[in-house]
């Protein structure tokens, strides 16, 4: 694919930037596109991930069929197979009538699984019956039923880890990762974060009556420094809160504003309590880590600090209380003991449990209340957030 012809890909699809595996996921999705080899989309929240199998399906031969986007994180565990495959009438409770699954809705098309991670095991080995033999039954049903649906999956976590925890079926995987296609996250493309910013701002007070900004050279290099944990989703809405902050009604003297650097770091989330400070490696010694190796230490050494914290705190609130005589303290059952089938926790005295809950409540708050975050950083699923948070609404 030549320049003229990768140009005019994104802007077709509103892409912005040229970083180099950037481009070179938009040309794998191009080539993969017209045939029906099995797509599995990685990278961080926040991405961009769903653009892509989009682009898949409308350069491929089934673009004038359906195409579906599903978040398999998003649907409850107990109705995903009905969801995805169908149900017969009186099935389950609630099954009032008979329903039509993804999969029969998108014969003929294209399927996109999100969060393919998520997906529980029962219905992990449903899927690869039908990737293997395009069959699949009804909940409830005994008829095989046939579809012709070509699946493209993203996730935001590592398979691999998955399928060595057990989480995840070792053969599912090596059927849906036929081609991968990886994104980079926003910190491997500082490059593009000024034209992004540009993009987003200038849209959106095109949208609503305000000045267009700029950035100074000092500006820009801030922005560039940041880590930006929440990809391309969190410099789009920074960049509109700076512009509606920052900005004003545009008039026909005044249509554009430069802002300077300290303007921006106004509105820079502070990183002093959450950001692991880079590692320098000194020029020619001979060796270096990518950032995928970079991002395993950060994560590391965060969660070891956490876990240190809760620590020292527990052991304060032991010594401290009326009554109790200093003690060894007790160490909080992990997070990831809870059972993610079933949604349930192991059994643990109460002080244990409660110590779990403080650390997910802390970790969302930290986050700035993002599930989606807080679950990555403490290695669980949503729902298991969800479920607390629920408990806790009822208390």
């Amino acid at each position: 694919m030549d320049s003229q012809e990768l140009q005019r890909l994104k802007t077709r699809y509103n892409i912005v930037g040229a970083n180099p595996g950037l481009e070179r996921a938009l040309e794998t999705a191009i080539t993969v596109a017209p045939s029906d080899l099995a797509v599995l989309i990685t990278g961080e929240s926040g991405v961009g991930k769903d653009v892509f199998p989009r682009i898949i399906h409308e350069n491929s031969r089934r673009k004038n069929n359906k195409y579906l986007a599903v978040n398999c994180g998003s649907i409850p565990v107990g109705t995903i197979s009905a969801e995805l495959f169908g149900h017969e009438k009186g099935s389950f409770t609630g099954a009032v009538a008979e329903r039509k699954g993804y999969f029969e809705e998108a014969d003929g098309g294209t399927l996109f699984l999100d969060e393919i991670g998520e997906m529980p095991r029962d219905t992990q080995a449903m899927l690869l019956r039908v990737l293997q033999d395009g069959e699949y039954i009804k909940v409830g049903s005994s008829k095989v039923e046939k579809t012709n649906v070509r699946v493209v999956c993203a996730t935001n976590v590592n398979l691999e880890n998955l399928v060595a925890q057990g989480k995840f079926r070792e053969d599912l995987y090596y059927r849906l990762n036929g081609i991968q296609i990886k994104l980079p996250a926003l910190r491997e493309r500082r490059e593009d974060i000024s034209l992004l910013f540009r993009k987003f701002s200038s849209d959106f007070a095109t949208e609503n009556g305000l000045c267009r900004v700029s950035l100074s050279v000092e500006a820009i290099a801030k922005m560039r420094a940041y880590r930006w944990p929440g990809n391309i989703r969190q410099l789009k809405n920074f960049s509109e809160a700076v512009t509606l902050l920052e900005g004003r009604a545009a008039t026909p003297g005044t249509d554009r504003i430069e802002l300077g650097e300290e303007a921006i770091m106004r509105h820079l989330p502070q990183e002093k309590d959450t950001l692991i400070p880079a590692i320098a490696t000194s020029a020619g010694s001979g060796s270096s880590m990518n950032d995928d190796e970079k991002q395993a230490i950060y994560s590391a050494i965060f969660n070891l600090k956490q876990d240190i914290e809760d620590l020292k705190k527990k052991f304060l609130d032991l010594q401290s209380g009326a009554g109790f005589e200093p003690m060894r303290p007790q160490v909080a059952a992990p997070v990831d003991d809870i059972d993610e089938q079933t949604g349930e926790e192991p059994e643990a005295p109460a002080t244990l449990r409660q110590s779990n809950d403080e650390r997910i409540f802390s970790t969302l708050e930290r986050f700035g209340g993002d599930v989606k975050l807080a679950a990555e950083a403490l290695g669980i699923s949503q729902r298991t957030i969800y479920r607390k948070l629920a408990a806790r609404k009822k208390q």
